[in-house]
């Protein structure tokens, strides 16, 4: 099994140094990579010869936040997976750092087991939701000023298969497994795949179960 190579970036010594800890002590992952800002993880990555598989990004950090970070690894490293670790929990901070494409969003009380199934989750099928960020969703779909927006009328512009692709990727099922499900190649799902990343203007996989709660093709409780 190939091992995960993971990157973390935070500020606070003591915090990043037990996720280390914790994070080289489960099997088939480790960390190559340490530093204390965006900026200095950018630069870091740059010159890797061995590029990280995850990047776990603290929001709040001097000379380049989490944000811009996010924004910047999208632009030049997109293979590259991104979880968020953050002691924000309100759920403006949520929605919007999924809707810029990370794949995962971990308030930093989680446990050490929850950090690893969120890993393999984000290795495996893209994107890891849980109970907060959720919660996070329907909140911001059923406050006064949400600005969670149906897009248009995208979904009329779907056809029927990639309803069904979508369907599928929202209940969590790989890329084989959705294959398998609809008696097609894993080359044709990630056709479709592409093809609703196009049609929606999400990032990644994530961003598509973002957008089928916002427009209701999608009951958020179905994840748990």
């Amino acid at each position: 099994m190939k091992t995960i190579n993971v990157a973390i970036a935070d500020d606070q010594v003591l915090f990043r140094k037990g996720m280390i800890s914790i994070i080289n002590s489960f099997e088939n992952i480790q960390i190559i990579l340490e530093v204390d800002n965006g900026k200095a993880l950018i630069e870091a990555i740059e010159v890797a010869e061995v590029k990280p598989d995850i990047v776990l990004l603290d929001l709040s950090m001097p000379e380049l936040n989490g944000v811009d970070t996010t924004k910047i690894l999208h632009q030049h490293f997109p293979e590259i997976k991104i979880i968020i670790l953050s002691v924000y929990s309100e759920d403006r901070f949520v929605t919007h750092l999924m809707e810029l494409g990370v794949n995962a969003y971990l308030f930093k009380n989680v446990e050490p087991a929850e950090v690893e199934k969120a890993i393999w989750a984000v290795i495996e099928k893209d994107f890891y939701f849980n109970e907060a960020f959720l919660t996070a969703m329907k909140n911001r779909l059923t406050g006064k000023k949400h600005r969670l927006l149906i897009q248009d009328d995208i979904p009329s512009t779907l056809t029927q298969r990639e309803l069904d692709v979508l369907d599928l990727i929202c209940k969590q099922y790989t890329a084989q497994e959705i294959a398998n499900k609809l008696f097609i190649s894993v080359r044709t799902v990630d056709g479709h795949r592409n093809n609703l990343l196009e049609k929606t203007g999400m990032r990644n996989t994530a961003g598509l179960v973002v957008f089928s709660i916002k427009n209701n093709l999608l009951d958020p409780s179905t994840l748990l």
